[in-house]
C-alpha cells in the first residue's frame, strides 16, 4: 500500500506516518525499487497498535522503547512484558482519575439542572402569563 492509502485507512496524514517512522515509533517501512514506501500488513498492524496506544495516552517515548525492544527479538520478551504491565497499571490509574472527574462533572451538571430548570420554568410561566 502507498503512504496515501495507509494514511487514509488510519485517518492520519502522510507526514504523521513519515514522522512515526523517522522517530522509531514504527519499524522502517520497506521501499519499492524506486524508493517509495510500500506498506505491508505488518506495517499496518504496527500503525494500528501505535494509534491505539497513543489514543490511550501512552507516551511516545515508551512506545519507541517498545518498538526498539521488539526489533531486538525474543530475548526481550520479559522486558517488553514488564513495560506493558507498567503502562497498563498507569492506564488503570488514569481511568480511575477520569472516572472521578466524570462523576464530578455529572454532579455539577445535575446541580445546574436542579438550579436552572426551576428558574427557566418560572421565566416561561411569566412569559406565558403576559401573553
Amino acid at each position: 500500500m502507498t503512504i496515501t492509502e495507509v494514511a487514509t485507512k488510519f485517518n492520519l496524514t502522510p507526514d504523521t506516518l513519515r514522522y512515526y517512522e523517522r522517530i522509531g515509533l514504527i519499524p522502517r517501512v520497506g521501499r519499492t525499487s524506486g524508493g517509495i514506501r510500500n506498506y505491508q500488513e505488518d506495517d499496518c498492524q504496527w500503525i494500528e497498535f501505535i494509534k491505539c496506544m497513543r489514543l490511550a495516552g501512552l507516551p511516545v517515548e515508551i512506545l519507541i522503547e517498545y518498538v526498539h525492544l521488539f526489533q531486538q527479538g525474543e530475548e526481550t520478551f520479559g522486558t517488553r512484558k514488564v513495560l506493558l504491565i507498567e503502562q497498563r497499571n498507569a492506564l488503570i490509574v488514569r481511568i480511575e482519575e477520569m472516572q472521578k472527574t466524570l462523576e464530578r462533572l455529572n454532579m455539577k451538571i445535575e446541580r445546574y439542572e436542579q438550579t436552572i430548570a426551576p428558574i427557566e420554568n418560572e421565566l416561561k410561566n411569566r412569559i406565558t402569563v403576559k401573553e
